[in-house]
């Protein structure tokens, strides 16, 4: 076995007569010197690797919120066969660049067969065993750059091929040890340069750089390389800046200690190993985006295709319709200093663009799914005090979506008719079954999904018209309030459903939990009725009020549970693919559903909260290959997975309050930013003991299952006694 695996190993060798079996054993678990500190050894980047249908997750291997993501290519963790080794990920598996792969001669274009016990995934460190040509692989991160270690069996051809994963792309072997490329990725040239630590030489074919290495003296091939954004010139610079006198043991060093700071900032006693393991990975997934693009006081944005100087992070890679939700939320208790980062590139990307972005990635703003959710961002920071970035030019921005922005989804670009439409009647109009499309900008796979776009829009308003307030603007504030309300010209209250209307005003009558063609999309997204019929966070009150008080708004809760799907998961799955981790009509495995189990706390049963939560995490968030239940998105998921399993929520993202569920932990503590540190300290707590029996902050009773932003950030203390029964008076109003 390689020296790589032997100095893997040889750290654990004490009380083992047999290194051979040690060996075996330690591989086996993924044990390595380069466990890291702390909860560090709770991250398995493995979790979810197999997806439910749709995208699984990548074990990831970069820095927190930085470029370079390696991850090897392959269908997903059932695939015995690596491909290639991208130098990065430059969108969340969304695009890679300069492709890598080690082979016995320069010529040698297989896939390379891996065995899955001999691989090592770690955040910061990965490796692993090509059984086939007997080469092993390792690789550890840097900021914008990276190092690749080969080791090859000895006294044989030692070559690397490199390859372009996009149309375009310039290879050359610049020295004997020096290797230079660009690459274009969406119209972003992204350019490389590395060194080798032995002599190398190059045959051309194609779009190939094949490599050969007669130096038989080196067994092991190390290439340090730097990406860059900027020019052929910053990347050397890059190189140099970051890791030129950097050794492979010093960076991974590097990258623990990376790692070690942002997982151990949350601390946990108790629960258990799964919980743990589930809850660490979880955490460590928050961490995949945004990124930070700046290198030496300048970034190239993709917004007006110009370099910019700055001195503070430029981030992109963000997609809004996921991660408003929780993960924005999440990092404003977190690291409020970088959302405020974060949020000041979105006014940049405005100022660059003439748009608040929806989706940014490094070439542009990317218009998926549909809604202005950065607005929502922007209240919810704002609201929490991250305010260190231009409130009027992010106003002004949010302002012009709300106002003069197509709402079609999965477009950018001016208004429509149907704007216009909804403008003036409060909600946007459906095309009756067979109807053709009138509007030639409509996308004409994610066609209007009218119901979605105005529930949507109702809170993106409501986030606006906040906004207004807090800056004073009394017209736009009493404007989009009264917009704010659209939701409810779709309450069809013969069905208790949101559904659609036609232009003239007429209902449409479907099956809201099947109909709207692959996805639902005539109507709603990704989802059915059953999902759209809680997206109203912003206003639950009003919700409430349309089911005609609490009791029915608890029991169609009870029934979104317990409702059947009416058909097979087949037929279901064949239609809505998105539509996974099912328990009734909730499904677990999309974005939009999070919330929903929470909004028992608006009822007058609390305690279902806590049941929902528990039954949920424990069901569909398991520590193994299968154990996120959908798209998790690069922390969008993931973010929901940290916060229930604290024990709170934030429903309403904009309104600085969290909601109460029911901890995995006896105790939680996060070391505040500010210094100060906020616990949860669930006494009794178990798997069997998930039932708030009554509850404390900061010593005094609490008896509403709610607590404020402020309290948190100012080193609040909640404390829960558990049980195993549900207290069925605790949170009540």
């Amino acid at each position: 076995m390689s020296q790589i695996f032997k100095l893997i190993n040889s750290t654990f060798i004490i009380g083992f007569c047999s290194v051979l079996l040690l060996m075996q054993i330690d591989v086996n678990a993924q044990v390595n010197p380069y466990e890291g500190a702390g909860n560090l050894k709770y991250v398995d980047p493995r979790i979810g690797n197999v997806g439910a249908i749709l995208e699984p997750t990548r074990p990831t291997i970069q820095l927190p919120n930085q470029v370079i993501r390696m991850t090897p290519q392959r269908a997903d963790y059932m695939d015995d066969q690596i491909s290639s080794f991208p130098l990065t990920v430059v969108s969340h598996r969304n695009g890679q660049v300069f492709s890598v792969k080690p082979a016995l001669n320069a010529k040698d274009n297989k896939r390379m067969t891996y065995d899955h016990d001999l691989e090592v995934n770690r955040p910061w460190y990965y490796s692993t065993y090509l059984v086939d040509s007997e080469i092993a692989v390792a690789f550890t991160p840097g900021k914008k750059a990276g190092i690749f270690r080969f080791e090859f069996p000895a006294n044989i051809t030692k070559a690397l091929i490199f390859d372009k994963y996009n149309r375009d792309n310039e290879l050359v072997l610049t020295a004997a040890k020096e290797i230079s490329g660009m690459e274009i990725w969406d119209g972003v040239k992204v350019y490389m340069y590395g060194v080798f630590n032995a002599d190398a030489t190059a045959e051309k074919s194609g779009s190939k750089l094949m490599l050969t290495f007669n130096d038989k003296a080196v067994k092991t091939i190390e290439f340090k390389y730097a990406l860059s954004f900027v020019s052929q010139e910053q990347a050397k610079k890059n190189y140099n800046n970051e890791i030129k006198n950097t050794s492979f043991q010093q960076q991974t060093k590097i990258g623990e200690t990376a790692w070690a700071k942002v997982i151990n900032q949350i601390q946990t006693t108790g629960g258990t190993e799964a919980q743990k393991r589930s809850f660490y990975t979880a955490l460590y997934r928050t961490y995949e985006r945004m990124v930070d693009i700046t290198e030496d006081g300048q970034y190239y944005s993709g917004y007006d295709k110009q370099i910019h100087k700055t001195n503070r992070p430029f981030y992109v890679d963000d997609w809004v319709w996921d991660s408003y939700l929780a993960h924005h939320p999440l990092r404003t208790i977190l690291n409020p200093a970088q959302e405020g980062d974060m949020l000041n590139s979105y006014v940049l990307m405005y100022q660059q663009s003439g748009w608040v972005p929806t989706f940014p990635l490094l070439y542009g703003d990317n218009p998926c799914m549909n809604g202005f959710h950065s607005t929502i961002t922007f209240l919810d920071g704002y609201r929490k005090g991250i305010r260190n970035y231009d409130v009027n030019v992010a106003y002004e921005g949010m302002l012009k979506n709300a106002t003069q922005a197509t709402m079609l989804p999965w477009k950018n670009g001016p208004k429509t008719d149907l704007e216009n439409f909804y403008y003036e009647k409060g909600y946007f109009p459906a095309l009756k079954p067979g109807e053709e499309e009138t509007n030639k900008t409509a996308h004409g796979f994610e066609k209007r999904q009218a119901v979605a776009i105005t529930l949507g829009h109702s809170y993106d308003d409501w986030a606006l018209a906040q906004f207004a307030q807090e800056l004073k603007k009394d017209q736009d504030y009493t404007k989009f309030m009264a917009r704010s309300n659209n939701y409810k010209n779709l309450w069809h209250n013969d069905t208790q459903m949101f559904l659609p209307k036609d232009k003239a005003g007429n209902w449409i009558k479907i099956d809201p939990k099947f109909d709207g063609g692959m996805g639902g999309r005539d109507y709603y997204d990704e989802n059915n009725g059953w999902t759209y019929l809680w997206q109203v966070q912003h206003d639950v009150k009003g919700l409430v009020g349309l089911f005609g008080g609490v009791n029915n708004f608890e029991s169609k809760l009870d029934q979104l549970f317990r409702e059947s799907l009416g058909r097979s998961k087949y037929e279901l799955w064949a239609k809505f693919p998105d539509f996974t981790g099912i328990t009734g009509q909730f499904s677990m495995g999309n974005e939009p559903s999070f919330h929903i189990p929470y909004l028992y706390n608006y009822s007058t049963s609390p305690w279902k909260t806590q049941k929902r939560i528990r039954f949920l995490l424990d069901t569909w968030f398991k520590d193994n290959v299968f154990g996120i239940p959908g798209d998790e998105d690069g922390g969008g998921m993931t973010a929901f997975v940290v916060f229930s399993s604290l024990g709170f929520y934030p429903v309403t993202p904009g309104t600085p309050v969290y909601t109460i569920g029911s901890p995995l932990f006896e105790k939680a503590s996060i070391d505040l930013p500010n210094g100060k540190q906020f616990q949860v300290i669930a006494n009794k707590c178990s798997v069997v003991n998930k039932y708030i029996q009554s509850a404390k902050l900061d010593g005094k009773v609490l008896d509403t299952p709610w607590f404020t932003h402020d309290q948190l950030v100012a080193g609040g203390k909640l404390e829960l006694e558990m049980g195993p029964l549900p207290n069925k008076k605790w949170g009540v109003k």
